[in-house]
């Protein structure tokens, strides 16, 4: 039997690991954690199997997406997707402000969305309670399940997965998730009208990438938890901003321990960051172009310390976004106070260069024979243009020289099957 259209874009280092492929067909598509290549789909190898993969790629936004969909007036949204509004705030409440990656606004829109009656439901991730090093789609349905997860989880995640409890159900749930896992969520909803209208609201939360487990295992080397341990906390941002990376875990006589906290700079910058998969280092989109509205961190008025409360960068992309931010604002959910459209460059310019690299990258895959992304209608030439002559220069001549020593163009296997 042939590959199937799924399992291509894996081979192919095309997939984010979102999980809306598995969401749409439980029954024949599922979810793995793969230490080395992050979360996968794995498909059923059977000619229903094959049928369902098929249908999925309707939502794969892995190996596409069109912006040409998107409202794109000016060069602020050419380069960052839509721009309607922006902000800089933060979670009134101060424990959620506190425990927030940033200033806690995904957390404080998440409990207005509850407490307005604009959805019974929010889906996100959360660390899994039996091991915190990996993550699980949930869906929190008051203010409690919603502080089970604060701050950011630095590892593989599939919020998109929940599509299926969604979809099953008749309550609409707002959903949070990385840029990819919006973009597929965008890309379902489109497809279908039902599904779209229990998803009142998307939130994307900013990315720079998403780690494998190898790198979580040689953060928590670093943070000195012993291999025999039982982990029962690992914290990656939050308590502040950013927030200390620090775990928690016990001994074999099930005394508990706390390591030290490292910041954010040390781990993600030394550890974490180096072992993003291939398919994060061409993306397009790390700032949720797809989404309703988009939280990120206003690196440009850095924080005080590493554990001092924090704020947070909040971007209205369609009108249904905005009104609900303004909606927030005005019950007291979130203080914040309005910044130009072109905030996104100030706060994140190593997200500016990124993408301007990205064209250059994907034009060395495909000189390479290598199947990149398509992401029809942006601008990414442009955006190299921009770029100084020696960035140019190493977005191609870097990617051939990743090419070939990592050996992307061998397929990603994944071992696991769906019986």
């Amino acid at each position: 039997m042939t590959k199937d259209p799924i399992t291509s874009i894996v081979a192919c280092n095309l997939c984010t690991g979102c999980g809306a492929c598995a969401g749409s067909f439980p029954d024949f598509i599922k979810m793995v954690d793969d230490p080395e290549n992050g979360r996968r789909p794995v498909v059923k190898q059977t000619r229903a199997g094959h049928e369902a993969s098929r249908a999925a790629v309707a939502t794969c936004a892995g190996a596409s997406t069109n912006w040409t969909e998107l409202p794109i007036r000016d060069e602020i949204d050419a380069a960052w997707g839509p721009v309607l509004s922006a902000w800089e705030g933060w979670a009134t409440d101060p424990e959620t402000r506190y425990r927030g990656s940033s200033g806690g606004a995904v957390t404080a829109l998440s409990q207005f969305a509850l407490s307005n009656g604009l959805a019974s439901g929010v889906a996100h991730v959360a660390a899994r309670s039996d091991d915190p090093r990996l993550n699980e789609t949930v869906i929190s349905r008051d203010a409690e399940g919603l502080r089970r997860a604060p701050g950011s989880r630095y590892a593989q995640a599939s919020p998109a997965e929940a599509i299926h409890e969604i979809s099953a159900g008749t309550e609409p749930v707002v959903l949070v998730g990385k840029p990819c896992d919006v973009a597929s969520i965008h890309k379902a909803t489109a497809a279908d009208a039902s599904l779209a209208a229990r998803i009142p609201l998307t939130i994307a939360i900013f990315c720079a990438g998403a780690p494998t487990l190898v790198a979580t295992n040689a953060l928590l080397d670093r943070l000195s938890v012993p291999k025999n341990a039982r982990l029962t906390e690992l914290r990656y941002r939050g308590e502040g901003w950013p927030g200390l990376m620090q775990a928690v875990w016990q001994d074999n006589t099930g005394q508990e321990h706390t390591s030290e906290g490292i910041s954010y700079a040390e781990g993600w910058g030394k550890i974490l960051q180096s072992s993003r998969r291939w398919r994060c280092r061409v993306c397009a989109d790390h700032t949720g172009a797809f989404a309703d509205i988009s939280v990120g961190d206003p690196w440009h008025a850095p924080p005080k310390g590493d554990t001092e409360a924090g704020q947070s960068l909040i971007v209205a992309r369609t009108a249904r976004g905005r009104a609900f931010i303004e909606a927030a604002m005005e019950a007291g959910f979130l203080v914040a106070e309005k910044r130009s459209r072109d905030v996104i460059a100030q706060a994140q310019p190593n997200l500016s260069a990124t993408n301007g690299a990205v064209w250059g990258r994907r034009i060395a895959m495909r000189v390479l024979g290598l199947s990149p992304p398509e992401d029809r209608g942006q601008r990414l030439f442009s955006l190299w243009l921009g770029l100084p002559n020696k960035q140019k220069l190493q977005s191609v001549l870097g990617t051939w020289k990743r090419v070939l020593r990592d050996r992307l163009w061998r397929d990603v296997a994944i071992t696991e099957r769906v019986q």
